[in-house]
């Protein structure tokens, strides 16, 4: 059991070694003051992050532990996940490196599972070379769905702008096929319960994008939108949900129609975080919304263009940890006062 500390325990997994996954969480934690938000728990070995801070001359100390229950608070501490030393290879995918991101990222889920850490803040892994028997996902939000406990949705979130995905890791030519009534309402009723639960919106109102180009325009450029996607929007409206849409993609955005929302759901991978990303870049948060603990991730991948060279910008890693403190408190709020019929009252009166 996780022992009581006066802050929350972030669990960090290291992501790929040969990208710039250690050096945004050292970076992170080299701000002295992080440490009086949060305990942070990294899941590698001590030799491993003595590498990684040594070859990119950044200046911090570290507690070694076996487990993450024995952390101490106002130190960062590494899990010694492994204890042999890997080979290190910036800016390359390596077989090796993918191995010892799953070893890491297992570990924290572990313990993430057995409530020695709260919350979980994933590096980014490489989705090719973390491929193994054991491991066959195309990345962290498919393999977490199997588990933890709850229904997965992949939601880009800043303060600001919310963007959640029908479909994920899906190839472009299947998207059509793999949306359906059903997959529309889990996804709708997960990201309305987040934006309550996680978000502390009461009424959440929520656009979706259209599948086709213009929604199809009537039928011309497919049908989807207004044979699945327009049916189950006015059916959830007849229930009480405030979900508006389908609207056209290409203008959705530029127009600042966006702003109008708490979330937009978008009906594919990029249809969704092509317009998060550039109006988002460097402040944005992948948070797995739908389970029952919180995992956030930054809004970049493993930049191998820039690994080992110390130029990666921990602006996106570090507001991953302040989102996922963030939602970790909202949810326990949200727990207390649902479970709590007066303070419910109270909270409506206001």
């Amino acid at each position: 059991m996780k022992k009581e500390s006066v802050n929350i325990t972030v669990g960090i997994s290291v992501g790929d070694l040969n990208g710039i996954g250690c050096e945004v969480i050292l970076k992170t934690f080299e701000d002295s003051r992080m440490l009086e938000l949060c305990t942070p728990v990294i899941f590698a070995s001590n030799k491993t992050i003595s590498q990684q801070k040594n070859d990119l001359g950044i200046n911090i100390t570290f507690h070694g532990v076996e487990r993450a229950s024995q952390a101490i608070a106002g130190k960062i501490n590494v899990v010694n996940v492994w204890k042999e030393t890997p080979s290190i290879e910036y800016g390359k995918a390596t077989e090796e490196a993918g191995k010892y991101a799953i070893r890491s990222l297992k570990a924290a889920v572990k313990a993430l599972q057995n409530n020695e850490i709260d919350i979980l803040v994933t590096a980014p892994i490489n989705k090719k070379n973390i491929q193994a028997e054991d491991f066959n996902f195309p990345g962290h939000t498919d393999y977490l769905a199997g588990e933890l406990g709850g229904e997965s949705l992949m939601f880009m979130v800043t303060e600001s702008l919310k963007v959640g995905l029908l479909t994920d890791h899906v190839a472009v030519k299947d998207v059509a096929q793999n949306i359906t009534s059903k997959l529309i309402r889990n996804k709708i009723d997960i990201i309305e319960k987040s934006l309550k639960m996680d978000f502390s919106i009461r009424k959440p109102k929520i656009a979706m994008l259209g599948i086709n180009p213009h929604s199809g325009d009537d039928g011309v450029i497919g049908k989807e939108d207004d044979e699945v996607l327009r049916p189950v929007i006015r059916e959830m409206v007849d229930n009480g949900k405030l979900i508006f849409g389908p609207y056209a993609a290409d203008s959705f955005f530029g127009s600042d129609v966006y702003k109008q929302f708490d979330a937009i759901l978008a009906a594919y991978h990029d249809q969704g975080l092509i317009p998060f990303k550039t109006l988002s870049f460097g402040r944005g948060v992948n948070f797995t919304a739908g389970l029952n603990r919180v995992r956030t991730s930054p809004d970049h991948g493993t930049a191998y263009e820039i690994a080992g060279k110390g130029q990666a910008d921990a602006g996106s890693f570090k507001e991953a940890v302040f989102m996922g403190i963030k939602i970790f408190r909202n949810r326990r709020d949200y727990e207390e006062v649902s479970k709590n019929p007066l303070k419910k009252q109270k909270a409506r009166a206001s």
